[in-house]
Order: C-alpha cells, then structure tokens, then sequence
C-alpha cells in the first residue's frame, strides 16, 4: 500500500470534507431521493436520477477521501529544515524571463491549489525543484512552451 504524503493542514482538509459528506450531503441526498420516488413513475423521474447520480457522486468521493486518509504519511512541515527543496518547502521563484516571483508550498497531491499557492508535488515545477538550492536555475516545459526560473528562497513554515 503507496503511502500519500500531505500536510497537516491537508490532511485536517480531508478530513472536514469526507465530515461534511457524511454529516450533510448524504443525508440530504437520501431525503432528496426519498421525495423523488413519492413523485411515482422513476423510470421518467428526472429528479430520481439526478439524486442518484448525486448519491453515487458522494460515495464514490467518501471511498476515495477514506483510502487517501488510511494511507496518509502526515509531515510535519514546521519540523523540516534544510537548504534545499523537499516536500512542505515553500519556494520563492523569479521568472527568468519578467524578474516576476511567485511563492509555491509543494503539498500532497489532494491538497493543491495554485491559486491559493500550494503546488502538488507529482506537478512538473515541483518534480524539477527538488533538490534544488538557492540560486538554481531550473528550466520546465508548460504547454506555452520552455520557462526558466531561479530559486530565490526556500523556507519550511
């Protein structure tokens, strides 16, 4: 069994979604196909089928969030240190080709969000910046082509 690295935070994430389906979508998926089925014919009820499909949505999503936890390999970021860049590093990155600097934490892969500036550590940057020290230079190829960036800092937080 493949252990899923993640953060606490993650990890805490996880855990209030797989919470929330429990506690309040599947009940509410139940009432909705109980009230569905009072409408009469279900092979012609929209709403019937629709609340399944939900319903199938919901526990298909507590399955996978109740594996994810079981094999979760939780690292406590606040305990890491070192000059060069691993899983839970927070990583300052100037674009060689604006000078603009963007901040990424790499995160477990159930817990990115680059808008929120947390990068899965299976994304290309992240594969390419581990390792990597301050200074580096590491090249990437996006789908608009070959981008180039310079490690500005790295920090465990």
């Amino acid at each position: 069994m493949e252990k899923v690295p993640m953060t606490a935070a993650g990890y805490n994430r996880l855990q209030e979604e797989l919470k929330h389906l429990k506690m309040v979508e599947r009940p509410a998926v139940i009432k909705a196909i109980a009230e569905a089925r009072e409408h009469g014919d279900l092979s012609e009820n929209a709403e019937y089928h629709a609340a399944r499909e939900r319903q199938s949505f919901i526990e298909g999503r507590v399955m996978e969030i109740e594996d994810r936890l079981a094999r979760a390999d939780v690292i406590d970021v606040t305990k890491l240190k070192g000059d060069s860049i691993k899983f839970g590093a927070t990583v300052t990155l100037a674009d060689e080709d604006t000078e603009e600097e963007s901040i990424f934490q790499i995160v477990g892969q159930d817990e990115s969000d680059v808008k929120e500036g947390r990068l899965s550590i299976t994304a290309p940057l992240s594969r390419v910046l581990i390792g990597k020290h301050v200074g580096d230079v590491v090249e990437v190829t996006t789908p608009n082509g070959s981008k180039s960036y310079e490690v500005v800092n790295i920090d465990f937080v």
